[in-house]
């Protein structure tokens, strides 16, 4: 019977305890809680300095070549460590700025022992890259100089990982959100088609794993059966009352990450410890924050939440079996009534304040959620199924909470409708967001820890004071490099314009804490660069003579210039367009004028259509936002990125309409404060897609002459790009395009 590290342990200590026997087909046999390891202090005659440290890594790399950029990001690093001050840095493309954190978070966890250093990031990728590449090639160089192989570790939300629990009692009963109120046992064990497969080889494989995340499965299955064999946080009864909770998977994980040196986790994790008091993540003293421009969207994601007839019909079909027939039919009454009163809303949008039949709806289902919350009382060690219980109380638990937030109706948060309308898809409900989550950040991001965040695209128009705005932190606090201030103009053209440096004043929705005693925190900004020579490498190309884009997707001059700047080059394209009517259009346009392949955003699954693009020089890859930031196409596979037109916010987007018209009634320009910003993120991950190695050569093509004639914000917009050599020239970028053709 395997030993089992039953709570965080001591450094240098262990504690075990024997496993209760659980007789099911799901008891573990192979110790998994276990398999932590222990943090111990490297004696500080033994430990490196942050620069030594970093040359050894770096020396370690095939090709690997010191980079002043990277050395002066892991100084400042080192430094914010010891003093506490916090550090925002931009670091392009090309800088190496992963390992230039990790080899001071490195130093600062093995020199202090208090605790991992926590690492977030906000996509996959990223986190892969660390995970399977930097945090490897680390530990390999650091072992010799410190004596031992320094430890790591990846921590997700639990629903990322198999749940025992459910995985056991998927035999019996199908969860209601996947076969709906027709499910029975008898249907779940007759299953034969595509899920209940699935679910079968999810089963065969957990009874393998050592880890039970969701990533290592291979082939992967639809998120409709990993979200029935996965338990959220909310709806977990706890490992003491679960009988699996020996042996459960993110327990194992949660073990593993309080006794590493460093730990890798994601914004949305973050997001939720700090809305739950900063119990989730292990106690930390620092807390660096990769792709730091997608913090604030991660954050108000995780705030965010629904209230839908749907959402009642699922929570009233998993506690119909706990409690009595007048609790589900209160339920049933308040899910028909909130269609009906949604129903009347002429069309989806924001809500200023609740329509009258909707606050009565509203208030109709958080009477019935509470009702069924006291239904099901206390959930206890000794009911017959505590796990199911719990999940069936979570439920219509937070259906009460959501109502009772949505009839506060408070002026810091945004409600609107959202869904209906098409065939297929759920009936509308409503949805409330918070205005801004920088009150949140200045009241517990920075918290007793010291915060490195760094991204390429921080310093917007040249200055860190947007995003320093929009993370909490108080520019009157701040400390800026004066080469920060002003960027050189691009070699050809003249700067049109900067948006006004943002104030309080201009964005009064970016509050500051909730605790006006508090002392605003101190912080540094930096801009290290980046090791490419963007004027060499490359041209940013607007299309000055083209019309104005509409909203009716590519325009024929649009069209037209796309046609003879891919045919120019001969493929090689990425195409990065603001809708789906517009890449769509795009497609058509080149595919029956040219005789390149075109691969669509959507025909098949993105890593797959990208992996084609890569290998098929004669090809195109058209795609919308989430091809904008995140695709590495390195060397001469890509050597054109097209944009079809500025990426401003969608004026119907709820959450930038709220927030412009905020500032529009502060006396500010909610344009210029929410869009331009937003727009600047977007275009600079965009752009970014062309340079991403030394070697690399190209274009970025944009079809929207916004950029170069908006006096109010183009300036701003290219200051916030990589400094390439800019031209509204078309027949020099047909001629560069020609010659790289012909290389």
């Amino acid at each position: 019977m395997p030993a089992t590290l039953s709570s965080p342990a001591r450094p240098g200590t262990r504690l075990w305890t024997t496993v209760a026997v659980v007789h099911s087909p799901w008891h573990r046999r192979r110790g998994r809680v276990a398999s932590a390891g222990v943090t111990s202090t490297v004696p500080a005659t033994r430990r490196p300095s942050t620069t030594d440290l970093l040359a050894a890594v770096v020396s370690a790399v095939p090709g690997g070549v010191a980079r002043p950029g990277q050395v002066q990001m892991a100084e400042a690093a080192s430094e914010a460590i010891r003093t506490g001050e916090h550090l925002l840095v931009q670091a392009g493309t090309g800088t190496g700025k992963s390992l230039a954190y990790l080899v001071p978070a490195l130093l600062h966890g093995i020199a202090q022992n208090r605790g991992p250093v926590m690492v977030s990031t906000a996509t996959l990728a990223l986190q892969a890259q660390l995970v399977e590449s930097d945090l490897p090639r680390l530990a390999d160089a650091a072992e010799p100089l410190l004596g031992r192989r320094p430890t790591f570790a990846v921590l997700k939300g639990r629903h990322h990982y198999a749940c025992l629990a459910r995985l056991d009692a998927g035999t019996e009963e199908p969860e209601p959100d996947l076969f709906g109120d027709s499910g029975s046992g008898g249907q779940w064990l007759g299953q034969a088609g595509r899920i209940g497969k699935q679910v079968v080889r999810v089963r065969e494989w957990a009874e393998r794993s050592r880890t039970g995340d969701r990533d290592e499965l291979d082939p992967g299955v639809d998120d409709q059966v990993w979200r029935s064999v996965s338990m959220p946080a909310r709806e977990c009864v706890g490992a003491q009352r679960c009988p699996f909770g020996d042996d459960c998977f993110a327990e194992a994980s949660r073990v593993r990450a309080r006794s590493a040196d460093i730990v890798v986790t994601n914004h949305s994790l973050l997001a939720v410890d700090m809305m739950s008091g900063r119990h989730i993540l292990p106690p930390h003293e620092v807390l660096v924050v990769d792709e730091a421009h997608e913090l604030a969207d991660r954050v108000t994601s995780a705030a965010r939440a629904e209230l839908s007839p749907d959402a009642i019909d699922r929570a009233t079909r998993r506690i119909r079996s706990i409690v009595d027939g007048g609790v589900v039919e209160r339920l049933t009454e308040a899910a028909d009534g909130l269609a009906i009163a949604l129903g009347s809303v002429t069309r989806p949008g924001r809500l200023v304040e609740l329509p009258p039949e909707v606050r009565d709806a509203v208030s109709l289902a958080q009477a019935a959620g509470r009702a069924a919350v006291n239904a099901i009382g206390e959930v206890k060690a000794d009911d017959p199924d505590p796990v199911r219980k719990q999940q069936g109380k979570s439920t219509v638990l937070t259906l009460a909470e959501v109502a009772e937030r949505l009839l506060d109706c408070s002026p810091h948060d945004v409600i609107w409708v959202e869904g209906g309308g098409q065939p297929g898809h759920e009936r509308p409900g409503l949805h409330v967001a918070p205005l801004s989550v920088a009150g949140l950040f200045a009241s517990l991001l920075y918290q007793d820890r010291t915060v490195i965040a760094t991204s390429a695209t921080l310093a917007l128009g040249g200055r860190f004071d947007t995003v320093a705005i929009g993370l909490g932190l108080n520019t009157a606090y701040g400390r800026t490099p004066a080469t920060n201030d002003v960027r050189p103009d691009p070699p050809t053209g003249e700067r049109t314009g900067k948006v006004p440096k943002p104030t309080r004043s201009t964005q009064p929705f970016l509050v500051e804490s909730d605790d006006e005693s508090a002392d605003p925190p101190e912080w540094r900004a930096l801009d290290v660069g980046s090791p490419f020579d963007y004027a060499k490498q490359g041209i940013l190309y607007v299309a000055a003579q083209l019309p104005r884009p509409t909203q009716s997707g590519l325009s024929d001059p649009a069209a037209d210039e796309l046609v003879r700047l891919v045919g120019a080059l001969g493929g090689r394209t990425l195409g990065l367009f603001s809708s789906r009517r517009a890449a769509e259009r795009a497609a058509e346009v080149v595919r029956s004028r040219t005789d390149l392949v075109v691969y669509l955003q959507g025909d098949e699954a993105l890593p797959i259509l990208v992996r084609k693009f890569k290998a098929e020089r004669e090809s195109c890859l058209f795609g919308v936002m989430s091809l904008w930031q995140g695709v590495d196409v390195p060397g001469d596979a890509c050597q054109l990125v097209v944009i079809d037109r500025l990426p401003f916010p969608r004026p119907d987007e709820p959450l930038a309409a709220a927030r412009s018209a905020a500032v529009d009634a502060g006396g500010g320009s909610g344009f210029a404060a929410v869009s331009v910003p937003v727009a600047a993120v977007r275009l600079a991950q965009g752009v970014g897609r062309l340079v991403r190695a030394s070697s690399d050569r190209g274009v970025v093509a944009v079809l929207d002459p916004r950029l170069h004639t908006a006096r109010s914000y183009g300036g701003f917009l290219r200051d916030s790009l990589p400094p390439f050599w800019y031209t509204t020239n078309r027949e020099v970028v047909h001629g560069a395009l020609t010659r790289l053709a012909s290389t």
